[in-house]
């Protein structure tokens, strides 16, 4: 009744009430589309921003040795921040970890072993070469191998292609090895030649980040989520007779502790760009004379101790750098374990790493297909690093792939304590992977 008596003035408060309503609805429909159109827009990056924001939240504040203070950390953050970075980097590792066994539950036992093997594609081969292990076989890991001249729309366009072959199953990790020097395998237009790691080892920590955020930025834009670096081996004899590192310039060139910061510097710098890192050949290659990539002889490393300064590089770089990959060398070592390499030796990979370490991330083998454990049935090659506590087995030369594979898919079906430890090893991978971005 009330309305009736405002006449006209109720009619004219009806309409335009009705022309507000109208216009919301309006708005609602513009927003509407406009919302789905940027979602569109926005699926070629979202990855891209999913590794950002990644390597954002894994990345905890560092306690600084030069700061004048035991309270203060690096970039002038506190303890209480440093305490808080690492327990919400611990609650992101707790959650990737349970997401990660959901989906690897989800997987039958082949595809998980298929999570362990990363496999080669050489530069100037097309990535179909790749298609079916991906596609079929569910292969996890594609490391990028030789030199690319392509560049960074070259190689991108490869990474995409790979990426493509998995379709709605598991994402591929793509890696490769960019140190440095005469260890850089993707170059051409968009990659700077890198100076070696004895080089980056003149320089301060603060610029060898700098230099490192650049040099990941361009691996980022090329695709590639890991750079299997830095070696963090000190070499302890003369450089020109240690073969695999020092002859190549492939260390910092400082002693235990500066290789150590140098290492932590250069990781650091890789995840400000979004690139994981991999920290190589623990326990160190620094004292052995022979290259395991083209011989068995020379590569006894007779010195090296669980307690020595150049173990103690590695736990450096691990705790404070925190890595997404340790690479086992392939070299035995005397003190140590005397009877198998590292990267097959369950005294070193979990007694040493894992358990002294505390490091509980992916373990990841140096070349399996190199010369140094060329006397091993290839079909068990993948089976010896996963016994002793590794997880992916890297492959240089494309003919060791399947068997590798057919050998772990053929123990773990044959053995359920070897089945059981596949399983903790997919598990690792997906979480890394998840840290990563690489899974929403």
């Amino acid at each position: 009744m009330a309305a009736r008596s405002n006449g006209r003035h109720g009619r004219d408060a009806r309409e335009e009430r009705s022309g507000h309503v109208l216009a919301l609805v309006v708005t609602a429909v513009v927003a509407l589309a406009l919302a789905v159109s940027l979602a569109f827009a926005a699926g070629g990056r979202h990855r891209e921003t999913r590794r950002a924001q990644a390597s954002a939240q894994a990345s905890a504040p560092v306690p600084s040795s030069s700061a004048p203070s035991p309270d203060t950390a690096q970039g002038g953050a506190t303890k209480q921040d440093d305490d808080k970075g690492a327990q919400d980097a611990g609650k992101d590792g707790a959650d990737a970890t349970a997401r990660a066994k959901r989906i690897v539950d989800a997987m039958s036992l082949d595809e998980r072993a298929a999570q362990l093997v990363m496999a080669p594609l050489a530069a100037g081969s097309d990535p179909s070469a790749l298609a079916a292990l991906i596609a079929d076989d569910h292969v996890g890991s594609v490391i990028l191998m030789g030199n690319w001249s392509s560049g960074v729309d070259g190689v991108r366009a490869a990474v995409d292609a790979l990426r493509g072959y998995a379709g709605d199953g598991t994402p591929i990790l793509v890696a490769t090895d960019q140190e440095g020097g005469l260890v850089q395998h993707l170059q051409g237009p968009g990659f700077e030649t890198m100076p070696s790691a004895f080089e980056q080892g003149r320089l301060g920590t603060d610029a060898l980040r700098e230099d490192s955020r650049r040099w990941g930025a361009q691996l980022r834009g090329a695709g590639v989520d890991v750079d299997l670096a830095p070696s963090v081996d000190t070499v302890t004899i003369d450089r020109a007779s240690n073969a695999p590192i020092g002859a190549l310039d492939r260390d910092f060139g400082l002693d235990a502790d500066g290789d150590a910061r140098h290492a932590v510097a250069f990781i650091d710098g890789m995840r400000d760009a979004g690139v994981a890192t991999a920290v190589k050949h623990y326990p160190g290659l620094g004292s052995v004379t022979g290259n395991t990539d083209f011989t068995a002889d020379g590569i006894v490393d007779t010195t090296t101790v669980a307690d020595g300064p150049e173990v103690a590089a590695f736990t450096k770089a691990i705790r404070e750098g925190r890595p997404a990959m340790v690479m086992m060398s392939l070299a035995s070592y005397a003190q140590l374990d005397p009877d198998a390499p590292a990267a097959f030796s369950r005294p070193i990979v979990t007694g040493l790493l894992r358990e002294r370490t505390g490091y509980d991330g992916v373990v990841i083998s140096d070349s399996l297909s190199a010369d140094a454990v060329g006397g091993v049935e290839p079909t068990q090659l993948g089976v010896r690093l996963v016994e002793a506590g590794g997880d992916v087995a890297c492959i240089n030369d494309p003919s060791y792939t399947a068997p590798i594979l057919s050998g772990l898919r053929a123990r773990a079906a044959a053995d359920a304590a070897f089945a059981d430890k596949v399983t903790a090893s997919a598990t690792r991978v997906v979480a890394m992977k998840i840290g990563m971005g690489l899974i929403d």
